[in-house]
């Protein structure tokens, strides 16, 4: 590489920001040979550019302030404003924006031509920090027509990227988008590096605009591997990919993100401006996290920082953070009213993004208060958003005239409302190609869908009451989650993870492997969440007639919880009606009883607690309460909350007998009802390492399917079955489960090489017809978003499985066998496999621990 002393000195100025360490590297060694001050001048500045990049203020403001008093011995008046623009920017973005717009006004006077389209697109920098958009805008035109007219190509990338930055926060993404691919190019044109990554990220950010959150992570990503690869730490870049972590429902990830870079930032230094920024992106995650104290903390102290930096835009938005936080906490004050109504007028003058949602808090504010005009008015405001805005702030605004709606008593209206916000939430959920994003997403309806079922109940329309509970739930197990086919990478992954954590088990403190477990996991993790959606699919509405005609002589019992309430509406012989039932609280504590004393049992342990059948009296009481008088004699389908998902039905003493499948809701019962078998009656049958029965069953059941594709005893490794799985008619798999509530997506099954993760699930063309998982807690799922599920059986359900039996508890091996034996028994002779549980439950013994374990299982699907 030449140096600014083997070549121009005004070299080392695209260097600065292309590669920051050679720049300060070259102008050291320049600097070494006694330059006269004009060239001393190019050699401080550049150190002064490549300083600010670094992150080191204090440093940078030194060099350029030399810089100056150096171009201004030399004599050359162009070369002392060029110097002089490149403080006032740098002031600007160490908070000092009055004293660097100052500097940036007298140099915008002196020049002309070429340097005067250079000193426009660094004053439009600081009007950018402070939120002074319209301003930058005019300073940014004429910085664009000057540098092209003087073919300067890497200034006139810059003011293309500026001004494409600047549209964004308008809120313009095409034209920012137009901008940024003439800055792209021309970038890669001048050889600008570092401003090149800098591109990239803001293709993130015209993505994250438009609701396509997986693209803006996948360019987030990329951008940050072209900022590492310059050793360069950039805030924005954990800015940007906070904020679209909140909007895809993934808060400790965001929260994480931001916390990580408040800390390097203090330890490293950097940018002043920055600072605040990243307490703001913190105040909002703690915010999403429901971690009032921690978001009102951080964002006072973003509020005062922006307020001494005079960024008045920015301190707007940190101030509805704090005022949302106030809310959330409780306060429903008449100052609070006011100040949020001033802040909602303010954000709408400064055209800031976050004004719907100052004006959505005002008018909650207002109804809390009994001030339904002033509610009408801030919601109108804050609904004016319902077009023409990406998907979540449409959802936003429906929900705004939802709430107006309902204030004037207009109900068809709030309905109306409610029906277009989820149908703006469901396009943006649909831009989603992972099951966990979608799940995830599934929040942002959650009050749209309470509104109209608060209404149901108030008329006392059961049927309207279930076609709104199901109109919301479970909606992301609709299709399968998007994944590039055979995606190497992803395989490779999955494929160490497993032999890392089979290491593990003989190693569990090892550090090194517990970094390569969270790498891998990570990176897993990340790509996954980068798939893109499908295409938009409209959503069928709810039919009861549908639903009666395939139920038969089915009682459909779906347990809805509407404000902390549990409701029972149970569907029998065409009839419908609704039972209250009582806090959903009471139901939990029930439940956690009921799996608790199972555990016990699995361990053999039959004298430590009360008997089942007492168990199971309590759990009928809070569960069905008086509905149980309104099942039919035939068969039951349960439709629980996420919240009570993990719960053992067959326990309760009017389904003990009965063939029970659950349900994560009646439209996934009715597809899996309607799924026609396989043409080919493939059976897999595998077994994993370590079971106390040795695989027992699954050698025992090899004999009575002759042409079964067998694994275990060191075959059965994860890509073998998955193959064997794949499209299978029916398929057991025995093997030691575990269920990661921190992290579901890695609920596995072990197998051979290691673990079977959902992820890995997620990889086959069709889910088996009907599975069965002799597998501690392979039931389980953590509810997320609104009565989403993710672990290992929900991940199938979209793939096409009819029917999976799973436990949700661990279970006793040993015992496990017979009962498997006598279930595949019933299957064979043409029973469903409701059916078949329910008679292999018949045949166990009765002892505890026997009936312990046949409870432990549950029928998914139909």
């Amino acid at each position: 590489m030449a140096t600014a002393s083997e070549g121009a000195p005004e070299d080392l100025l695209p260097l600065a920001l292309s590669r920051p360490h050679d720049a300060i590297a070259a102008a050291e060694k320049l600097l070494a040979t006694d330059p006269p001050p004009d060239t001393a001048s190019f050699a401080r500045q550049a150190t002064g550019i490549a300083r600010r990049q670094l992150g080191d203020i204090p440093a940078a403001l030194r060099e350029l302030r030399t810089a100056v008093r150096l171009a201004r011995a030399s004599g050359q008046r162009e070369r002392e404003v060029d110097v002089l623009a490149t403080l006032g920017a740098t002031l600007g973005r160490a908070g000092r924006g009055k004293e660097g717009l100052a500097t940036l006004d007298l140099a915008v006077k002196a020049s002309r031509g070429a340097l005067a389209g250079k000193v426009l697109l660094r004053r439009a920098d600081v009007l950018i920090i402070m939120g002074r958009y319209d301003e930058a805008l005019e300073d940014l035109r004429g910085a664009v027509t000057r540098l092209r007219r003087a073919g300067d190509v890497a200034w006139e990338a810059r003011s293309h990227n500026y001004r494409g930055f600047t549209h964004l926060a308008k809120g313009a993404t095409r034209p920012a988008e137009a901008d940024f691919a003439v800055a792209e190019k021309l970038y890669a044109t001048a050889g600008q590096e570092f401003e090149l990554a800098e591109t990239w990220l803001n293709r993130g950010l015209v993505a994250f605009a438009r609701g396509d959150l997986p693209a803006a992570l996948a360019y987030f990503d990329d951008a940050g591997r072209r900022f590492s690869t310059l050793g360069v730490f950039w805030p924005d870049l954990a800015i940007d990919r906070c904020g679209t972590l909140l909007a895809a429902g993934l808060t400790t990830e965001a929260l994480a993100v931001a916390d990580e870079a408040v800390v390097r930032m203090e330890q490293d230094g950097g940018q002043q401006t920055k600072r605040p920024e990243l307490l703001f992106a913190a105040a909002k995650a703690a915010l999403s996290a429901g971690d009032l104290a921690t978001a009102q903390d951080r964002a006072d102290q973003a509020r005062r920082l922006f307020s001494t930096q005079q960024r008045d835009w920015w301190m707007s938005r940190a101030t509805m953070v704090l005022f949302e936080a106030r809310y959330r906490a409780g306060e429903r004050s008449a100052q609070l009213l006011k100040q949020v109504t001033r802040l909602a007028e303010h954000m709408d003058e400064l055209g800031a993004v976050e004004a719907s949602a100052a004006h959505l808090l005002a008018g909650r504010l207002a109804l809390a208060q009994d001030r339904s005009a002033a509610a009408g008015e801030e919601l109108e405001r804050a609904a004016r958003f319902r077009r023409g805005a990406p998907p979540l702030t449409r959802g936003g605004a429906w929900l705004g005239q939802a709430l107006r709606c309902e204030a004037k008593g207009d109900v068809r209206g709030m309905l109306a409302a409610c029906r277009r916000g989820l149908d703006a939430l469901d396009e943006h959920r649909q831009m989603m190609g992972a099951t966990e994003l979608r799940a995830r997403a599934s929040t942002h309806g959650t009050e749209l869908a309470r509104l109209a079922q608060v209404d149901a109940l108030r008329q006392g329309d059961t049927k309207r009451l279930l076609a709104w509970s199901e109109r919301w739930r479970a909606t992301a197990l609709a299709v399968p989650s998007v994944r590039p086919p055979d995606d190497k990478s992803t395989i490779a992954d999955l494929a160490a993870l497993r032999d890392v954590v089979r290491r593990l088990d003989g190693a569990e403190e090892d550090p090194q492997l517990n970094r390569e477990r969270r790498r891998l996991e990570d990176a897993i993790r990340a790509r996954a969440i980068q798939a893109p959606g499908a295409d938009p699919r409209s959503t069928k509405s709810f039919d009861l007639d549908e639903i009666t005609a395939a139920l038969g002589s089915t009682t459909l019992v779906e347990l809805v919880e509407v404000d902390e309430v549990l409701h029972a509406i149970v569907v029998a012989n065409g009839r419908i009606k609704r039972h209250l039932l009582g806090p959903i609280r009471d139901a939990e504590l029930e439940v956690e009883r009921a799996r608790f004393r199972l555990r016990q049992l699995a361990r053999a342990r039959p004298s430590a607690g009360p008997p089942l059948d007492v168990i199971g009296a309590r759990l009928a009481a809070v569960l069905l309460g008086d509905a149980a008088t309104d099942l039919m004699d035939g068969p039951v389908v349960i439709v629980p909350p996420g919240r009570l998902q993990a719960l053992p039905w067959t326990l309760l003493p009017p389904l003990v007998r009965r063939p029970v499948s659950v349900a994560p809701s009646a439209a996934t019962w009715l597809r899996a009802h309607r799924l026609a078998p396989p043409r080919r009656q493939r059976v897999t049958l595998a077994f994993g390492p370590g079971l106390k029965s040795g695989g027992a069953e699954v050698q025992k059941l090899a004999g009575s399917y002759p042409s079964a594709t067998l694994l275990g005893d060191g075959q059965a490794t994860a890509e073998r079955v998955l193959r064997a799985l794949d499209g299978a008619w029916l398929a057991h798999l025995a093997a030691h489960g575990t269920f990661r509530s921190d992290s579901p997506m890695f609920s596995s099954l072990k197998l051979d090489d290691g673990p079977l993760t959902v992820y890995d699930f997620e990889r086959l063309r069709r889910a088996p017809h009907r599975l069965v998982l002799s597998s501690c807690e392979s039931g389980v799922a953590k509810p997320v978003g609104a009565d989403e599920l993710l672990g290992l059986t929900s991940s199938l359900v979209p793939l096409g499985a009819a029917g999976i039996l799973a436990s949700v508890v661990p279970v006793n091996d040993a015992v496990a066998v017979p009962f498997m034996l006598a279930l595949h028994a019933n299957l064979q002779s043409g029973q469903s496999l409701a059916e078949a549980f329910a008679g292999a439950r018949e045949r166990m013994d009765d002892d505890p621990v026997s009936v312990a374990t046949a409870s432990s299982f549950v029928a998914l699907g139909a």
